[in-house]
């Protein structure tokens, strides 16, 4: 029998005098609002992170979300899994509910959840949200593709990558949270590995980044952003990688570091893409095996577009001329060299579509 917790039990556990000393205060001002709303006093929110979804097809879609009391500090959960209820409902006030159920967040994946939810309407738009205990997330607004083969004569997405935390605001996803858009692309780059930096717009908080727990935190940094929160809430995403997601450079089990044994770089690759997987909206096909993920994958919007979504990282060879720019060697002239590597190289060919009506997006 699996071994969970429902999270208004765990809270209780967690409650210690300055929570209770807190709580008190709290009470002789907003004690009457609390008990009008359901909510305890004494509860953070477990939702901190935000909710997303992504990966839509026709009658479907992923919803995430992860559970989290401090979310800087690997987490702050208990050892058991979490039992989750999640809804999803025609209208933004949750109150047209088509389906709804109960799962876990694995404490394994980091108390993240993953739900595949399927027997939707083609081409509409859907509102879910997530609740444990007395809390609940936030209303995420998602939608399914339209019909395989139906006529479509619009698509509106963004696509975005590189998102340095300590480079700048995320206002672009303000931006994309007031467009009418359909879909969301990110490119790879969704997070960065390096150190904290003083003079930084914004900081990276420890060092460079390497251990599973590490790689949780940072997204988690990353996901605190307000804007960056809206847009995973407004919209389905559909998200690949690239090398900072793992370590700059780094080029299947290849380290910039010169010398690098690859098996501490495949053990570093675990963690990064186990945390990869614990916070992007991606399906159970997706789940990773030590330091292997099958990322790359493909679906099509009606009679309009059809899109590979390729990853060029994990099966690459390394760049040549020793990673220096504009410097010319051998290696780049070499016929063996590969992004895709062969299997994916085959899939992407002999899936694109050769017939002049859909529009095939890499």
């Amino acid at each position: 029998m699996t071994n969970h917790v429902r999270f208004d039990s765990l809270f209780q556990r967690r409650l210690d005098r300055r929570d209770l000393l807190t709580g008190g205060l709290a009470l002789l001002g907003l004690g009457a609002a609390h008990r009008a709303s359901g909510r305890s006093l004494f509860q953070p929110s477990v939702f901190p992170l935000g909710v997303a979804s992504g990966d839509p097809s026709p009658d479907g879609v992923v919803l995430w979300t992860r559970l989290a009391l401090e979310p800087l500090q690997g987490g702050g959960m208990p050892p058991e899994d979490v039992e989750v209820v999640w809804e999803v409902a025609r209208d933004e006030r949750m109150a047209d509910v088509v389906q709804r159920g109960t799962t876990l967040a694995s404490a394994a994946l980091g108390h993240s959840v993953h739900v595949e939810v399927d027997g939707l309407e083609p081409g509409r738009w859907y509102w879910y949200r997530f609740r444990t205990g007395v809390d609940e997330s936030t209303v995420g607004r998602t939608r399914t593709l339209p019909a395989p083969g139906a006529p479509a004569d619009r698509l509106r997405f963004a696509f975005a990558s590189c998102q340095h935390y300590e480079q700048g605001y995320y206002t672009a996803y303000r931006h994309m949270v007031e467009d009418d858009l359909d879909l969301v692309f990110h490119l790879g780059d969704y997070i960065y590995e390096y150190e904290g930096r003083e003079g930084r717009v914004r900081m990276h908080t420890g060092d460079e980044i390497e251990l599973l727990d590490d790689y949780r935190n940072r997204y988690a940094l990353y996901r605190s952003d307000p804007d960056l929160q809206a847009a995973h809430a407004a919209f389905p995403w559909v998200v690949t990688w690239d090398d900072h997601e793992v370590d700059n450079n780094s080029a299947n089990d290849i380290s910039e570091e010169e010398g690098l044994p690859a098996e501490l770089l495949l053990r570093r690759r675990a963690a990064a893409y186990q945390a990869y997987y614990e916070h992007m909206p991606l399906r159970r096909a997706s789940l990773p095996t030590g330091p292997d993920l099958q990322l790359y994958r493909a679906f099509n919007w009606g009679d309009l577009a059809s899109f590979h979504v390729l990853d060029t990282r994990q099966y690459r060879t390394d760049q040549p001329c020793g990673d220096r720019r504009g410097v010319a060697c051998d290696g780049i002239y070499d016929p063996a060299a590969t992004l895709l590597g062969e299997t994916q190289e085959r899939w992407l060919m002999e899936g694109r579509d050769p017939s002049p009506g859909p529009r095939n997006l890499n």
